[in-house]
């Protein structure tokens, strides 16, 4: 199954990299346009209106957080943030910035490829299709998955609900806490595990063999359908 050519913007500025980058975006049936620098990066994103774009976070000129800011001002094209810096502060920055998911170095080309397929697969079925077999009833809070109810407490459906609300965004230990206690109260990131630990176990008890709430080391959860 080809990709009909759609084009990805690799910006990038270590050369092999770039290349090695666009040979497998290549093999895959996409089509590739390497940028080198950042000084060009929004412009040359405008005029191709690529389907994805694969952003380094270190580049000569602008950085990839800029162009990342940039380019949401005018665009809603998936990008995937590209990183060397492992620092939390950096994958948060990223992804609040309107980034769709990220890769740090090193990688294999074969996984990049892979992200992209299940990035631009997220981006075109819609959230709707994504939540099809999940039934909330905001109301009463009770939940159903292909019909067969989850016994969910208050704040596992306000989990539950908060993450189904944008499939695919990863939401911090932060976010999650901000959203499920109004009341403002202080709890510890284990609680939040601890709350999505139980609802992993519910959602299982109506489909063992899906996995919808992922981790994401070291940013949070989010909510996918396979």
């Amino acid at each position: 199954m080809t990709e009909s050519g759609r084009l990805v913007v690799v910006v990038e500025d270590e050369p092999q990299l770039a290349r090695l980058l666009a040979d497998y975006l290549q093999q895959a049936g996409f089509g590739a346009h390497c940028i080198a620098d950042g000084e060009s990066a929004v412009a040359e994103i405008r005029e191709r209106a690529p389907a994805l774009v694969l952003l380094d976070l270190m580049l000569p000129g602008k950085d990839g957080m800029a162009i990342c800011r940039e380019v949401r001002a005018f665009s809603g094209v998936p990008i995937i943030m590209v990183t060397a810096r492992v620092e939390e502060i950096d994958r948060l920055l990223g992804l609040e910035l309107g980034a769709d998911d990220y890769i740090c170095k090193p990688f294999s080309p074969r996984e990049v490829i892979a992200r992209v397929k299940a990035v631009l697969r997220r981006v075109e079925r819609g959230p709707e299709e994504s939540r099809r077999d999940l039934e909330l009833d905001p109301d009463r809070f009770r939940a159903a998955f292909r019909g067969k109810p989850l016994d969910l407490t208050a704040v596992e459906f306000q989990l539950l609900r908060l993450l189904v609300s944008e499939p695919g965004r990863i939401f911090t230990r932060s976010q999650i806490m901000g959203a499920i206690y109004t009341d403002h109260r202080v709890v510890s990131d284990r609680t939040v595990d601890s709350h999505v630990k139980k609802l992993r176990r519910k959602i299982a008890t109506a489909s063992p063999d899906e996995e919808l709430v992922h981790s994401v080391y070291g940013v949070g959860y989010k909510f996918e359908q396979p």
